[in-house]
């Protein structure tokens, strides 16, 4: 018993140290856990956006609208955040579109989450 007394009695601060240090750790995971969290969002949300702009470019384009993708970034631009298109294409009777909706990952930086959709007439 002495001898545990001796242990916990002398410590010195290192068990403060390894606490702080626990502390760090679980909050560089937390922030690691909340950045992957926006990412994964701002994916789902290209994605959404996409799915949604070929929709528009295909029924214009089936309307027989010249400029189909028009519509596209119509749609695009009206999301909040706003989407941008990178690319859209008539594909026959389809239409193919591509979009980027920027993710702010704090420190490293201003990425973007990309997606892509094609929308037409069933068949």
């Amino acid at each position: 018993m002495r001898a545990v007394r001796g242990l916990v009695a002398d410590d010195h601060g290192n068990a403060t140290v390894l606490g702080a240090f626990a502390i760090a750790a679980l909050a560089a995971v937390l922030v690691m856990v909340i950045y992957v969290g926006a990412a994964v969002l701002a994916r789902h949300r290209a994605q959404s956006a996409a799915d949604l702009s070929a929709l528009a470019a295909a029924a214009d384009h089936v309307a027989g609208e010249s400029e189909p993708c028009t519509a596209a970034r119509a749609v695009a631009t009206a999301q909040r955040p706003s989407v941008e298109v990178v690319a859209c294409r008539t594909d026959g009777e389809d239409v193919l579109v591509s979009v980027r909706v920027p993710v702010d990952l704090g420190t490293f930086g201003v990425r973007a989450a990309t997606a892509s959709a094609r929308a037409g007439p069933v068949e």
